[in-house]
């Protein structure tokens, strides 16, 4: 993710930020259909039975991941942003499995699993602590 950022906010410099988003999910794109035509070959149409529907909106939420990468790489370079990141998808991560969210297994409450999280925030208290 951090290469990747890095690549992405360089290549929004020489563009603009939706070009570079664009351009980034479109290569994403043929190296997945690449991928698919030489390892899978699976019917490409049995992701429209997912049920419930909402779960294929992944590709807008990676369009939006990508334009917050590149907006927090470019603000707070490459170390703070990709902390900031990591911390933001284990907290997201936890509190889907705590609550059980979008058909994922409910998980109990687990104490060390909160200290692990205040652990994690506090990192970036130091890190960025000047």
């Amino acid at each position: 993710m951090s290469i990747q950022g890095v690549f992405n906010t360089q290549v929004t410099k020489a563009s603009s930020m939706w070009t570079a988003s664009a351009f980034v999910q479109f290569t994403a794109f043929l190296v997945c259909i690449t991928a698919w035509l030489i390892a899978d070959k699976s019917s490409f149409l049995k992701v429209f039975q997912v049920h419930p529907r909402y779960l294929l909106l992944g590709g807008a939420i990676g369009a939006f991941i990508t334009y917050t990468v590149i907006k927090s790489m470019d603000m707070l370079g490459p170390a703070k942003a990709a902390m900031l990141i990591v911390v933001a998808q284990l907290l997201v991560a936890y509190l889907i499995e705590l609550f059980g969210l979008f058909g994922v297994e409910h998980q109990p409450w687990e104490w060390r699993k909160a200290i692990g999280m205040a652990v994690a925030i506090a990192g970036i208290i130091i890190f960025k602590w000047k």
